[in-house]
């Protein structure tokens, strides 16, 4: 059972879910593609090969760990967000206490499809969260559910 659905609230379902987009993939799939070069030329050379994909698959295991324990939620009440699995950073903002949701993009997250998000709650509180997928998608269901609260006002 996820974080999310451990800490829902009586009555409060879960609207949206997000997750890491896969680019925090990116240096273990460079490695793997230079292994996979160095398999190519066969002979002694061959032998780095076997380097790069350890290589690869040491370098894999941190963003692995990343996207099986991070969880991005939006539920009826709140913004729900979870990450990290031994040193753990979690944030739950209800969201009238929202007042806003920070997405940044540089060219190429905009062309790939993820970015960071920062949610800015009541008090100060200013979070970021860095490659989420499809970050405007999760601002508009969280903006989505922000109207719908105040409009229940």
């Amino acid at each position: 059972m996820s974080y999310i659905d451990k800490n829902l609230m009586n009555s409060e379902n879960v609207v949206y879910r997000a997750n890491l987009h896969w680019v925090i993939f990116f240096w273990p799939i460079v490695w793997f593609i230079v292994a996979l070069i160095f398999f190519s030329c066969g002979g002694d050379v061959a032998l780095a090969g076997i380097l790069f994909i350890l290589i690869a698959i040491l370098t894999g295991i941190p963003p692995f760990i990343n996207l099986k324990t991070s969880e991005f939620g939006i539920t009826n009440k709140r913004v729900i967000v979870k990450v990290g699995f031994i040193r753990r950073n979690s944030l739950e903002v209800l969201l009238n206490k929202v007042e806003g949701i920070q997405v940044e993009q540089g060219i190429l997250a905009r062309i790939l499809g993820f970015g960071s998000i920062t949610v800015s709650g009541t008090g100060g509180t200013k979070d970021p969260f860095h490659k989420i997928n499809a970050p405007l998608e999760f601002r508009r269901k969280a903006q989505e559910q922000i109207a719908t609260v105040q409009d229940a006002r």
